[in-house]
């Protein structure tokens, strides 16, 4: 009895070692969580200036998104030496209905940054919003223009999971959108 025995727990034993060995060794890795990336294909710039002046608006639109028709930009037609408060609307119109995704950026602000680059132009932007732990968003900013110029602004969303912080730039993260404005101060 015990020859018949040693046979059947040698077989055993030798598969549950195999089962232990292969439960433990290198299985397949977790997948990461992969966060879709927001589509913009709308980005408006609404500015007030303080005290008299017209209101600016100035809109970027490709409605079907990169690939399709060509985007239109407004240019952003300023007054010199002016301060303008300024609010950033995004939206994605390939869907329907159009969906505004500021709010999105607003609540996932902890995530988001917008950049603001000015070339030519005697423009300088100053984001006032916070998100939750006070690092700066950019949906509102002060725009303020000096001398007559033309140039660009260029707006830049970034998706910063994880990565946002105190030195937080622009090469930081994923691009959600990117548009160049034309500015003209005169």
């Amino acid at each position: 009895m015990k020859k018949l025995f040693r046979p059947y727990l040698a077989i055993l034993l030798a598969g549950s070692l195999t089962l232990a060995v292969s439960a433990c060794g290198g299985g397949d890795d977790p997948k990461p969580i992969v966060e879709e990336q927001e589509e913009i294909t709308t980005v408006q710039i609404s500015l007030v200036p303080e005290g008299k002046g017209q209101n600016v608006t100035a809109t970027f639109s490709d409605p079907d998104g990169v690939g399709g028709a060509d985007p239109v930009v407004d240019a952003l037609n300023l007054a010199p030496n002016t301060v303008y408060k300024g609010t950033i609307t995004l939206k994605d119109e390939s869907k329907t209905p159009v969906e505004d995704m500021t709010a999105e950026v607003k609540t996932e602000g902890d995530e988001h940054e917008l950049f603001f680059n000015v070339t030519g132009a005697n423009l300088t932007v100053t984001k006032t919003d916070l998100d939750s732990n006070n690092r700066p968003i950019g949906l509102e900013a002060t725009f303020e223009t000096a001398a007559t110029s033309s140039g660009t602004l260029r707006v830049t969303l970034k998706h910063q999971p994880n990565l946002k912080g105190a030195t937080s730039d622009i090469t930081k993260g994923e691009t959600d959108v990117q548009v160049d404005f034309p500015v003209v101060i005169q």
